[in-house]
């Protein structure tokens, strides 16, 4: 399939791809001769064991210098191998995968000179760190496929994070605010299918002032309830880690995939489910026909706007069971717009991952390793000023939606009022 996508780019679409190729290589090389050679030869430390897992290597020692610049010509070797198989009209996914691996690992032996790089924990904290992003790509998923925008995923994140914390405070169980969670996600969804599916309101105003709601009434209730009363409405506990047998003692990926919490497991089954759905079964084939040609679903007996309804407030309660995270998954009291853009992130996720679920994955998980890359640097400490690592993350994404993932194309009906018997 990606070699077709190569074949089916117009001529502009090939030379801006090529040009972006070209400014990569020539980023590396940049790096190499006015950052890495100059550099001290110092050693960083790469650890791969965490707990009590089973042990492949401990750790692997790396001279700074030498280590960042053998990384970086393979990375510019990764940059020509991909520039050729480009013309070629080959797929690029491999070298482009060396690339990326290379790239990050002479950052880290540059960055990370004479310092210690938990890499096991590294990972794993970027994949924690992704969760609510995952849940909300596959929020992004299920409206967008359907033909409805869904701009109002930072809300659905917050209302699920305010309702869970709340609940699992006043009851102190973590059970009863994973279950509320959903709910509040799908009552802000609820508030989107009926504003955009029955009158035709502008989805992406709607999805913003429907994030503004839900900000400044978490925020009133947050000032006149949760901080006068925290112990009681503000306190809640946190969900433990669950260590599947075997599994987690898996060296590397043991500890990253298989000793998390139950949210994370829940999205790991819900992945899967929409994935499989989308493309496997008639529920899917119904949403993917209601989002690129309504008229043509309508014409062989689907209700188009029944279809629509039901999967946003179906996306509603996948975002919110996403922001449970953010609360009872992480650190059990709620705070102040503490989703903090992340709703955003999750929509950048799902157009770099052009709209298809284990795209959105892996474009999530991008963000989330940036994320945790700029805390574990910041502390550890490199020559890079805290602010623009502080910025890492964003950059990612601004970088993600813009030119490195090229021209993609949302589902057609994506955005456009349906009215029965309307012709489109």
């Amino acid at each position: 399939m990606a070699q077709v996508e190569v074949l089916s780019l117009s001529a502009p679409e090939r030379r801006r791809r090529r040009g972006v190729l070209t400014m990569f290589g020539l980023g590396v090389g940049a790096l190499l001769f006015f950052v890495i050679i100059p550099k001290q030869n110092e050693k960083v430390t790469f650890g791969f064991v965490m707990d009590r897992e089973w042990v492949a290597f401990r750790e692997w020692v790396v001279p700074s210098r030498s280590g960042s610049l053998g990384f970086a010509i393979l990375a510019l070797a990764a940059v020509l191998v991909a520039y050729l198989q480009f013309r070629a009209r080959k797929t690029i996914r491999f070298a482009s995968a060396i690339f990326g691996f290379s790239f990050l690992m002479s950052f880290l032996s540059w960055a990370a000179s004479g310092k210690f790089i938990p890499f096991t924990g590294l990972l794993q904290g970027g994949l924690l760190l992704a969760v609510p992003l995952v849940y909300g790509a596959m929020a992004g998923v299920l409206c967008e496929r359907s033909g409805v925008i869904n701009i109002a995923i930072e809300g659905q994140l917050l209302a699920g994070a305010f309702a869970s914390g709340v609940l699992a405070s006043l009851t102190q169980s973590t059970g009863v605010g994973l279950l509320i969670a959903p709910f509040a996600g799908a009552l802000i969804s609820y508030l989107l299918a009926v504003f955009a599916i029955r009158f035709g309101i502008d989805q992406v105003i709607l999805g913003f002032v429907l994030n503004v709601l839900v900000i400044g009434l978490t925020n009133f209730l947050y000032k006149r309830l949760l901080i006068p009363y925290q112990s009681t409405w503000n306190s809640g506990p946190i969900l433990a880690p669950i260590k599947i047998p075997i599994l987690s003692k898996l060296p590397i990926i043991g500890p990253i995939f298989f000793e998390q919490t139950i949210i994370v497991y829940l999205m790991y089954v819900i992945v899967a489910l929409i994935h499989v759905g989308l493309f496997r079964s008639k529920w899917g084939l119904r949403m993917r026909a209601v989002g690129e040609h309504p008229t043509a679903a309508e014409s062989v007996g689907i209700n188009v706007n029944r279809v629509r309804f039901r999967n946003v407030i179906l996306a509603g309660a996948v975002a919110g069971l996403g922001g449970a995270y953010f609360t009872i998954g992480a650190v059990g009291p709620f705070g102040k717009e503490m989703t903090a853009g992340k709703g955003f992130i999750a929509l950048a996720a799902l157009i770099f991952g052009r709209w298809s679920p284990l795209g959105a994955v892996s474009a999530a998980l991008i963000f989330g390793f940036a994320d945790n890359l700029q805390g574990v640097l910041s502390i550890t400490g490199t020559p890079i000023p805290s602010e623009f690592m502080l910025m890492a993350p964003y950059i990612a994404t601004i970088i993600a939606v813009s030119g490195f993932v090229g021209r993609v194309r949302a589902p057609a009906a994506d955005g456009i009022p349906y009215r029965p018997g309307e012709s489109h």
